[in-house]
């Protein structure tokens, strides 16, 4: 009896601990945001510095093993591989970035509408979303660079037009579960118009599912755009690209096996750090789950 007291006693302490103790004690968050830091900083430094520059080439140098002077070897071109990888991370969170911001601005806004109007509305924003998940961003892509011609840019829009339903979905489903809360129904009950109750009391209360979706989402983004890339449909030379990079390793997969490891890992590296962010962070922001775990 005393110990069922005592358990009893000691959650609301560990629930009540700052947010960085408990985060520092978990290492799904722990592990997800080194990899996640690393990757930025990554790309920060391609911003200042890269041990070679990553547009020159040097054909007499081509395929050298790593050395002292490359650090992981020149590809078919003699360019340093290092420095593609670099300029590689800047150009990924870039697309990440935006492609997510695009999805998450105008899908939030259509979820938090669908929950706020109900009926038509609502019916009409998920058909819409409905329609739109039978376009994945590399058949959007791919239908964009045959009217417009393939590039960034288009790979960007293509993407961010397949994270819009998911954030409409997902804002719409958590907004319908805060509209039914007892604060949401006083704030209804002073006479509180819906805008107002969305802007005040449902969009703060589900900022954490959207926290937790947005890290999910981002590193789609970087494994859609290497695929795109891949594919050619993507980041186009000059610029450095993981997904090209693989591509044009894969001819030489017995001469220069590296070529295709190095990217490979960086891209698996950096979605896996994304990933365990997010699993991390929806533990955190969630401690039922975690209890669960």
């Amino acid at each position: 009896m005393t110990g069922t007291v005592a358990a009893a006693g000691a959650a609301p302490t560990n629930g009540s601990q700052p947010f960085w103790r408990r985060a520092m004690g978990h290492r799904s968050f722990v592990f997800g945001g080194v990899l996640t830091l690393l990757l930025v900083l990554a790309a920060a430094l391609s911003l200042v510095w890269t041990p070679w520059s990553p547009y020159e080439m040097n054909l007499p140098g081509k395929l050298q093993p790593p050395t002292a002077q490359h650090w992981l070897g020149t590809d078919a071109f003699g360019r340093d591989v290092a420095s593609l990888l670099l300029v590689g991370a800047r150009n990924s969170i870039l697309v990440g970035v935006i492609a997510v911001s695009i999805g998450l601005i105008i899908g939030t806004a259509l979820g938090l509408l669908a929950s706020a109007r109900r009926g038509w509305v609502e019916e009409l924003i998920m058909r819409l979303s409905d329609f739109t998940f039978a376009f994945p961003a590399i058949l959007s892509a791919i239908m964009m660079t045959a009217v417009f011609g393939a590039g960034i840019v288009n790979s960007i829009i293509a993407i961010g037009i397949f994270n819009i339903p998911t954030f409409a979905r997902i804002t719409r489903a958590s907004a319908n579960a805060t509209w039914s809360r007892e604060f949401v129904l006083a704030a209804r009950a002073c006479g509180k118009g819906p805008w107002s109750i969305t802007m005040d009391h449902v969009l703060p209360n589900i900022m954490s599912v959207l926290t937790v979706q947005v890290t999910i989402r981002f590193a789609i983004a970087i494994l859609a755009e290497a695929a795109l890339s891949y594919l050619g449909l993507g980041t186009q030379p000059p610029q450095p690209s993981w997904g090209r990079m693989l591509a044009e390793a894969q001819t030489l997969l017995f001469q220069a096996p590296l070529l295709a490891v190095f990217p490979g890992v960086t891209i698996a590296l950096a979605v896996l750090g994304l990933n365990l962010l997010g699993d991390g962070l929806r533990d955190l922001m969630d401690p039922r789950l975690a209890r669960k775990r």
